[in-house]
C-alpha cells in the first residue's frame, strides 16, 4: 500500500469551506497566503510519503529497545527521519517567531500533522507531544524558562513529554503521590513513578524535557495541591546547550503494547531528580491542561489520520482484488472476476469511510481554526466566541474522531477479508495503532462526561447557545437555495435532535446525575453529527458553487455525491442516539453488580 497525502481535499477545506483567505488580515495568517499554504502542504506530503510511510511497518515490527543503562533505541531509520524533520523546519511552523518558530497559525500546521500521522502515527507522536510541552511552558513559564527551553522545543532539537499517570491512578489525578521537596536553591527534588509516558526516553533528540505533575510537601490533598515541574533529562546550560545528566530521572522500562510500537511508552522513575517549578505552587493542573487540551485535538487528528490511511489501503485492495461478479452484470468481462469494489456491501463500507473521513477532516480543521481565532482575532467578542466553540468541540473532536478512526480501520480490515487478518497487508497495524487513541489523553467516556458535565453548563450555557445560533444562521442564510435544500434540511434535523437532547439533559440530568452520565456517550455523538451536518452543508455549498460555474474538475461533483451519502446513510444515526439518550439511567443502573 502506498500512502498519498490528500492534498486536494485538505486545500479544498482550507480554501473553499473555511475560507482561510478571509482571515488574511490577522496576525500569522497574513504570512500564509493560499499559494504558500499549498507549497507547505506539498513539501509536508513529500516528507510523509517518502520518508515516514516506509518506516511505518519497520517501526511496527522492530519496536523500541530499552537497555539496562536506561536508554532507548528507536527503530531503524527513525533517528535519521527525525533529524531530517528538524532540518526541514516542520516542527516550528506554528511556534512563535521570537522563539525560533515561523509564526504561522495552527491551522496551517494541521494538514502536515495529519499527513505525518497517517504515514507513521508512532513517529508523529514525538513532535506532537513536544509542541504541547512547548505550549505549556509558553503559557506558564517565566521569561527565563521560556528563553531557555522554547527555542529548542520549537525546532524539535529538544523533545518534550507530559508526565501525569502513576501506577495507582490514571484519570483521577487527585490521587497522585509523586512529591516535590524544595532544595533551598530555587529547585526541587522530584520523587515518584510515572507510567505510560510517550517518548519518555529515546535516541532522536539531544535532550528531553519532562513536564511532571507532583505535590509539594504540605500541599492540599486532591487536585488543588498539584504543581507542575520542568524536569530535564540533561541539565541545560545558560546558553541553551546540554549539560550533565539529571541522574534522578530515568526510564526503567518500556511497555509491551498492542500497537504504536515505534513510539517509546516508558515507565519513568524520579528519585530526587532536579525539577523547576513552572507557574505558581498548587496551580500545576491549570497549566498542564493547556498541554492536555492541545493533545486532545492532536489525538482526534490521530483518529482521522489512521482512518484516512486505512481507507486508502482498503480502496487500493478493493480495486485490485478480483472476486465474484457484479449483481448487475460483469464489469470486468475479459477477466476471471470483477474487482470487489463493484459489490454494494463493499461500496457501503468504503462510502461510509470516505464520507466520515472527509467530514471529520473539515470538523478537525474547523476546531483548530477556532483556536487560532481565539489567539489572534482583534475583536474580543470574536475571541470569546471562538474560545467557547473550541471548548465545546475539543471533547467531541477527541472522542468522535477516534471512535470513527478505529471503526474505519476495522471496516478497512473487513474489506481486505482474510488478507487483512494477516501481516501481508497494513490493515492490522492501522487497527492496532488506532485503538489507543480512544483511551489516552482522557478516555472517550471521560470526554463525553466533560462535554455534558462541564462544557454545556459553563458560563450559563453561553457556548452551546452560540453554537445553536451559528447553525441557525447558516440554515436561514441558505434555505432558499434549492440545490442546498437536502443539506439544510439535514442540518436542521441534526440541530433539532441535539437541542431536544440538551433540553432533556437540563430537565433530567440535575435531578439524577446518573441520567447525565448514561446519556453522555449518545449526547457526544449527537453533537458530532450536528457539527458534521453543518460542515457538510458548508462543503456542499462550496462544491455546488464550483459545479454551477461549470468547473471541469470532477472533484466537486464527487464531493456532492459523498455529501449526499452522509445525509442519507450517516446522519440518520442521530435518531437512534436520541432514543437511547432519552431512555435514561434507571434500567442501566438497576442490575446488581454481582449479576454481571
Amino acid at each position: 500500500m502506498t500512502y498519498k497525502a490528500p492534498i486536494d481535499d485538505q486545500l479544498f477545506v482550507l480554501r473553499e469551506v473555511l475560507e482561510l483567505e478571509n482571515y488574511s488580515n490577522l496576525d500569522g495568517f497574513a504570512d500564509a497566503p493560499i499559494d504558500v499554504v499549498e507549497q507547505i502542504l506539498k513539501e509536508g506530503a513529500k516528507f510523509a510519503e517518502d520518508v515516514l510511510a516506509p518506516l511505518n511497518g519497520v517501526g511496527d515490527k522492530e519496536g523500541c529497545v530499552w537497555s539496562k543503562d536506561h536508554t532507548v533505541t528507536t527503530p531503524k531509520g527513525f533517528k535519521e527521519a527525525y533529524t531530517q524533520m528538524v532540518e526541514s523546519g516542520f516542527p516550528a511552523l506554528s511556534s512563535k517567531v521570537e522563539y525560533g518558530g515561523q509564526g504561522l497559525p495552527s491551522i496551517i500546521n494541521a494538514p502536515y500533522s495529519e499527513a505525518s500521522s497517517s504515514a507513521n502515527m508512532a513517529f508523529g507522536m514525538y513532535p506532537g507531544l513536544t509542541h504541547g510541552n512547548y505550549s505549556a511552558i509558553l503559557e506558564g513559564g517565566t521569561d527565563e524558562q521560556k528563553d531557555l527551553y522554547l527555542p529548542k522545543l520549537a525546532t524539535g532539537e529538544w523533545a518534550g513529554t507530559m508526565n501525569l499517570t502513576e501506577p495507582h491512578c490514571g484519570t483521577d489525578l487527585g490521587l497522585l503521590r509523586t512529591k516535590a521537596v524544595p532544595h533551598g536553591d530555587g529547585t526541587y527534588r522530584i520523587t515518584g513513578q510515572k507510567i505510560w509516558i510517550s517518548g519518555g526516553e529515546h535516541d532522536m533528540a539531544e535532550n528531553i524535557i519532562h513536564l511532571v505533575l507532583a505535590r509539594i510537601e504540605g500541599a492540599p490533598e486532591g487536585v488543588k495541591g498539584i504543581s507542575l515541574f520542568i524536569v530535564p533529562k540533561f541539565m541545560p546550560t545558560k546558553d541553551g546547550g546540554v549539560g550533565p545528566r539529571n541522574e534522578g530521572a530515568k526510564c526503567v522500562g518500556l511497555e509491551e503494547k498492542m500497537g504504536i510500537h515505534g513510539n517509546a511508552t516508558c515507565f519513568m522513575s524520579y528519585e530526587d531528580a532536579t525539577g523547576f517549578l513552572i507557574g505558581k505552587e498548587n496551580e500545576g493542573l491549570k497549566i498542564m491542561f493547556v498541554m492536555m487540551n492541545e493533545a486532545r485535538l492532536h489525538v482526534g487528528l490521530q483518529g482521522l489520520s489512521q482512518a484516512e490511511a486505512a481507507y486508502q489501503a482498503a480502496v487500493e485492495f478493493a480495486k485490485d482484488r478480483l472476486q465474484g461478479r457484479s449483481l448487475t452484470g460483469p464489469k470486468n468481462p475479459d477477466g476471471p472476476a470483477d474487482p470487489i469494489i463493484v459489490h454494494p456491501d463493499v461500496r457501503r463500507m468504503l462510502m461510509d469511510s470516505k464520507a466520515t473521513v472527509e467530514g471529520c477532516r473539515a470538523l478537525l480543521y474547523y476546531g483548530i481554526l477556532q483556536a487560532d481565532l481565539e489567539r489572534h482575532h482583534p475583536d474580543e467578542a470574536m475571541r470569546q466566541k471562538a474560545g467557547d466553540l473550541l471548548g465545546l468541540l475539543t471533547p467531541v473532536i477527541k472522542a468522535y474522531l477516534t471512535d470513527r478512526g478505529f471503526a474505519i480501520a476495522s471496516e478497512g480490515m473487513q474489506v481486505h477479508g482474510g488478507s487483512g487478518f494477516t501481516e501481508h497487508f497494513p490493515a492490522s497495524q492501522y487497527l492496532r495503532d488506532s485503538r489507543i487513541a480512544m483511551i489516552y489523553e482522557g478516555t472517550n467516556g471521560i470526554q463525553a462526561l466533560d462535554l455534558v458535565g462541564r462544557k454545556l453548563a459553563s458560563k450559563g450555557g453561553r457556548a452551546v447557545m452560540a453554537y445553536f445560533a451559528e447553525l441557525d444562521a447558516f440554515a436561514a442564510e441558505n434555505e432558499a437555495d434549492e440545490a442546498l435544500k437536502p443539506f439544510i434540511e439535514c442540518l436542521q434535523k441534526a440541530k433539532g435532535r441535539l437541542q431536544d437532547a440538551t433540553t432533556w439533559l437540563m430537565q433530567n440530568g440535575l435531578a439524577n446525575p446518573d441520567n447525565a452520565g448514561a446519556a453522555s456517550h449518545d449526547y457526544l455523538h449527537l453533537f458530532a453529527l450536528s457539527a458534521l451536518a453543518y460542515l457538510w452543508a458548508k462543503t456542499a455549498k462550496a462544491a455546488q458553487a464550483k459545479v454551477a460555474a461549470r468547473d471541469p474538475n470532477p472533484f466537486y461533483k464527487n464531493k456532492l455525491i459523498t455529501a449526499r451519502h452522509f445525509i442519507e446513510r450517516i446522519a440518520p444515526e442521530g435518531s437512534a442516539h436520541l432514543a437511547k439518550l432519552k431512555s435514561g439511567s434507571a434500567n442501566l443502573m438497576s442490575l446488581p453488580a454481582e449479576a454481571f
